[in-house]
Formats: structure tokens, sequence, C-alpha cells
């Protein structure tokens, strides 16, 4: 299976345009920065257009920024942006008397650990990871 990147991509993404609050940046920009494709920016930012974190402009002078401060955003509101639909765990789809109650009872683990990642990334904002990474958020400065 192979694992996805999506969530891990936004949060490298909006620490970029977080370091910059007043610039727009373009998907080029990012995905230069972050050595992937523009392509895969441009799907990240249009999920977190979307839900309301980024705010873009077009044009030839277009770019996004945060559409909130890097204070107000936390690591649960880019998660449910990008990947919080569905599941986090599946139980799998096996039959049998067995297999039925190992599934119920795996989905009661699934769900107390869903619960714990999601409260565990209520708690991390954006300016968080900002500080960790030695940017201010000021735009020109370290």
């Amino acid at each position: 299976m192979a694992a996805n990147t999506r969530f891990a991509t936004g949060v490298h993404a909006l620490v970029l345009l977080a370091a910059e609050p007043d610039g727009l940046q373009t998907s080029e920009d990012v995905a230069g920065r972050l050595n992937i494709n523009p392509v895969v920016i441009r799907r990240v930012f249009s999920l977190l257009h979307q839900a309301g974190l980024l705010e873009s402009q077009k044009g030839p002078h277009g770019g996004s920024k945060l559409a909130r401060s890097a204070k107000s955003i936390t690591l649960a509101d880019i998660y449910q942006a990008l990947d919080g639909e569905g599941e986090l765990f599946h139980t799998g789809s096996l039959s049998g008397a067995h297999t039925a109650r190992v599934a119920a009872a795996l989905k009661k683990v699934f769900g107390d650990t869903e619960r714990a990642l999601r409260d565990e990334l209520d708690k991390t904002r954006l300016s968080d990871l900002l500080k960790k990474t030695g940017k201010t958020g000021k735009k020109g400065k370290k």
C-alpha cells in the first residue's frame, strides 16, 4: 500500500507560505522549494483553498497566501482539508464469525487511535511549526 503524502506536503507548503505571509507565492515557486511537481502543489492548494485556509489570485502577478494567520491554523485543520474524509484505518472485509469479532474489536481500537491523533493535531498550530523551523513569519527575516 502506498503512503499518502498529501498531508505532509500541505503542511510543508503552508509553512513556506506562513514564512512570508504578506507575499503571494505560485505553485511553481513552492514546488521548486519542495522539489516536487507543481501539479501536486496545485492539487493540494485547491483543497486548502476549498477549506478556507488559502486565498489565491490569478494572473501574471498572482499566487497564493494564507487566508488566516498561521496562529489560527492547526494541523487538524490541514488534515481535515487534505485527508480528513473517511476513516484513517480500515478493518477490511473478511468474512466468518471469528473475523467479525476481531473486526469489531479493531474498530474500537482504530476509533480511539484516530480520536487521539486528531486531538494531537489540534494542539499544534502552523505558527508552532514556523517557530521550530527558525522562521519568524516576517518577509525577509529569519
